[in-house]
């Protein structure tokens, strides 16, 4: 099959076979039937399959009838509408759509956060057919009043896994309640769960189910591999793998967006060419350094997961997981971005023992078992991550411990020898020491030798060697010394 079979609008044609394409890719073949004879779908593929066109193609040759020249923009009122989960993917939606409309007299927005919004204000007022929108710039339109959605025909949910993992949900079910309920809705996913299917049941209409790959599955063209190293050692085996001369173009994911930043400045230090890119940079910045990285400008681009999808770089051939992600399924889509349309890549993982979870999880996911390769100098340990395991739960469990002993004397306090027990002591005599001191008399201080002893009804004299000091008169708080006569 080819494009020419689908029956898709001459001027659409015209633009796929200019942008090299003769040959539909499988989610395409079966999409694009569907959506042309008005069907509801539910479509899942792995990513770098094509799901972008799958939806875009059929919905400019509906629209196709609308298309007109007229500056009026009561003539072009938004027809359809199309919600992506982040910035980066939104943006390759609308280039998508104004690649391939390009000899129709459709117009397209694209509606993000990060920037300013008298620019998205000013293309809408001058009448925009598609709407391609993340939802949370999309209700502050909603709230300013500069959009509206009366004339919607078409509403198109991409990524739709994607958006329930950043909590996107009642966003978008507060959009959904302002779209007209006749129209036609297409959901995309890259993978299925039970949320997303009732997601599926309140937004579609006897949807038809396509999914091309097996749920989480990745391409076939991907080489993946696992180096265990200590987390200590990851940036120094980055470096290492980076001195090859094959590694050209690398896009390496990392869990956080300090990390991120800390690693590409690290890489520049290092005489590597490296930009980074997350959530935290401007909308400016974060264009900045995917054009630096798709020109080859920056050599490695370091990102969050903000990029796993979103990012469409032709013949991508290296992705190193510098960090597991801590889901699993990010897993599939990091390395989506290499291996896309049938062409090969590589997925490198660098493992510390403690993401051996994370290991577990991917593999149990994409149902295989990744190759552990030890590079030399980069030790981990004894072996493999899965030796580091069983001796980690070896010594964690059935272990007999010895029990803890208590620094200090062993002998209880009150058992010790007492300072003179070298005395011998015989009863009823008294305990002279060597000093001359007898222990079975009152002590008294020097100087008082010669005072009385004290008894039951008079207290002891104060020795006659032991002057007293001069009581001195103390002032009063408030009426002066003491003892005086007021006005002495």
């Amino acid at each position: 099959m080819i494009f020419d079979d689908l029956g898709l609008a001459p001027e659409i044609l015209k633009a796929v076979h200019e942008a090299g394409y003769t040959t539909p890719t499988p989610i395409q073949a079966q999409a694009i039937p569907i959506v042309l004879a008005g069907h509801d779908i539910m479509g899942g593929a792995q990513t770098g399959t094509g799901k972008t066109a799958a939806f875009i193609l059929p919905l400019l040759h509906k629209l196709s009838r609308h298309a007109n020249t007229s500056p009026s923009p009561a003539r072009h009122p938004v027809r359809a509408l199309i919600l992506a989960p982040t910035r980066e993917l939104a943006m390759q939606v609308q280039e998508s759509a104004k690649t391939y409309s390009k000899f129709l007299g459709l117009r397209s927005v694209c509606i993000y956060g990060g920037v300013d919004m008298r620019a998205q204000i000013a293309e809408l007022k001058e009448g925009r057919e598609i709407v391609v929108a993340t939802p949370g710039r999309l209700l502050d339109h909603v709230e300013q009043k500069t959009v509206s959605f009366g004339s919607v025909e078409f509403l198109v949910l991409d990524e739709a896994d994607r958006m329930l993992d950043m909590g996107f949900i009642p966003d978008i079910k507060r959009i959904l309640k302002l779209l007209p309920t006749t129209r036609q809705s297409l959901l995309f996913s890259a993978t299925f769960s039970e949320e997303i299917k009732k997601l599926a049941d309140a937004m579609l209409k006897a949807p038809q189910l396509i999914e091309v790959a097996r749920r989480n599955q990745v391409s076939e063209t991907i080489t993946h591999r696992v180096h265990p190293v200590a987390a200590d050692k990851k940036r120094y085996l980055l470096k290492h793998l980076l001195d090859d001369p094959g590694m050209t173009q690398v896009l390496v994911f990392v869990a956080t967006k300090f990390g991120a930043s800390r690693l590409a400045t690290w890489l520049e230090r290092e005489g590597i060419n490296a930009t980074a890119i997350h959530g935290d940079k401007s909308q400016q910045d974060r264009t900045k350094a995917l054009e630096a990285f798709k020109s080859g400008t920056a050599r490695v681009l370091v990102a969050t997961d903000v990029a796993a999808r979103g990012l469409d770089i032709d013949d991508l051939p290296h992705v190193i997981n510098y960090e597991l992600p801590r889901v699993a399924e990010d897993y599939v889509h990091r390395i989506g971005r290499t291996g896309r349309a049938g062409k090969k890549g590589e997925a490198t993982s660098l493992v510390a023992p403690e993401e051996m979870k994370q290991l577990v999880d991917i593999e149990k996911l994409t149902k295989f078992k990744i190759e552990q390769v030890v590079v030399d100098n980069f030790p981990v340990g004894s072996g493999t991550l899965e030796m580091r395991e069983r001796s980690g739960r070896d010594r964690g469990h059935g272990h007999k411990h010895e029990p803890r002993v208590a620094h200090g004397p062993k002998t209880p306090v009150d058992r010790l020898p007492s300072p003179i027990a070298h005395i011998p002591r015989v009863p009823n005599k008294p305990v002279i020491a060597a000093d001359g001191f007898d222990f079975s008399k009152p002590y008294i201080a020097k100087g008082e030798e010669g005072a009385a002893p004290a008894t039951a009804d008079k207290p002891a004299e104060k020795s006659a060697l032991a002057p007293r000091r001069p009581i001195r008169p103390v002032a009063a708080l408030l009426g002066g010394i003491l003892g005086k006569k007021d006005g002495a």
